[in-house]
């Protein structure tokens, strides 16, 4: 019988996040810091504008790209909060989370042999998704020492004449690092110098705690015509089930990205855009309430590993530590696996994001802080075990 599965499919790692989820399930009594979802309820005022709409009978399909109504509100939201102003009509597409945006775009701009050059330790899905649109992906190990910001030189060293797309995933999973605006300026010039494009994943815009707001590069002069911005409602509204984000960008580029859409899923979940309608007109005290609870415990973690004797850089965005373990002379791999057999705390190992995560685990801040100050007495007990 012939083989009935894609070579390239089955030579593609599952997911290292999902792991340790899975297995913290089954154990009784077990913390997991792994997963990256928000800890809090939808708020109730946009819930109720879902199950309002469900009361009407909205239950049809839209429109390929979106509802009219939603478009129109991303795009007065992107123009308060970042300076970007796109066409509600043909430069942005209501996608089933940002997930699926990051594969359209990807499918609609590369040819076999384009190489996609991605900045690790970052969010498991861009090599595959790359693969899957017969891309090539091209990896740039960021740099603990420069706190996992990516570099004008670092770029300018991976680019080849078969560069194309470089994805730009801050604020960072999994190390919660950020890039300032003069980071963003210096790739800029390299992307324009070299003629390429960007696909900005900023689905944690908003999850910002430094004094200098999030910056997105298609804000910057030249960038907007080369960028793809990728954003949605999972992290900023608590929305993660909705599955719910958008893509932006040229229409030329969109356009194609439409098709695909068309083709593989017809529209997003119709409840779900009347429910972020509501989220982008009245959420904004929403995302602040959140975002204050998350810097605290953000502050909290940071001072509890380094009480430990932990290094761990300062983290501005996103709700993720990423903690150095190296000194215990363990892989994050069995470091990972060893906390969880022995003190029931689930976290991620660094290099479920990338070779360059080797020496790191990933923790999650999106619990309770009194979940968070149970998980890291536990922590600390590990590593004071791991001393002796």
């Amino acid at each position: 019988m012939r083989n009935p599965l894609s070579r390239t499919i089955v030579e593609i790692e599952p997911s290292g996040i999902r792991k340790f989820f899975d297995i913290v399930n089954e154990m009784e009594e077990a913390i997991s810091l792994g997963v990256g979802e928000p800890d809090f309820d939808t708020p109730w005022h946009i819930r109720e504008e879902g199950i309002y709409s469900l009361e009407k009978g909205r239950t049809f399909y839209t429109s390929n790209a979106g509802l009219k109504e939603l478009k129109v509100e991303i795009s007065k939201y992107l123009e308060r909060k970042f300076g970007l102003s796109y066409d509600s009509d043909k430069e942005i597409i209501v996608t089933v989370g940002g997930s699926e945006a990051i594969d359209i775009a990807m499918r609609a701009m590369l040819d076999p042999g384009d190489e996609v050059i991605i900045p690790q330790p970052s969010f498991v899905c861009y090599p595959p998704c790359a693969l899957l649109a017969n891309g090539t992906p091209v990896i740039i190990e960021l740099k603990a020492e420069k706190e996992f910001r990516l570099t004008a030189e670092e770029l300018k060293a991976a680019v080849t004449s078969k560069s194309k797309l470089l994805v730009l995933p801050f604020p960072n999973n999994p190390t919660g690092s950020v890039m300032s605006r003069k980071d963003l300026e210096e790739i800029a010039e390299v992307v324009i110098e070299n003629d390429l494009f960007v696909l900005s994943d900023e689905i944690y815009a908003e999850l910002t705690y430094g004094e200098e707001p999030h910056v997105s590069i298609a804000s910057l002069p030249g960038m907007r015509e080369r960028t793809i911005v990728i954003n949605g409602f999972s992290k900023a509204y608590a929305m993660t089930g909705w599955r719910l984000g958008y893509a932006c960008g040229p229409g030329v580029i969109l356009e194609q990205m439409l098709k695909i859409h068309q083709f593989a899923i017809m529209c997003a979940p119709t409840t779900s855009q009347y429910a972020a309608v509501e989220a982008l007109k009245n959420g904004d005290k929403d995302i602040i309430r959140m975002r204050e609870e998350y810097d605290g415990r953000r502050r909290y973690l940071l001072h509890r590993f380094r009480e430990m004797g932990i290094p761990c850089f300062e983290p501005y965005g996103a709700f993720y530590m990423f903690p150095c373990i190296s000194v215990f002379g363990l892989t994050s791999e069995e470091f990972a696996e060893k906390l969880l057999e022995s003190e029931k705390v689930a976290v991620v190992p660094g290099t479920a994001f990338g070779r360059g995560g080797e020496g790191f685990i990933r923790v999650s801040y999106a619990y309770s802080l009194e979940d968070l100050k149970k998980a890291l007495d536990r922590i600390e007990h590990f590593v004071n075990n791991l001393r002796k």
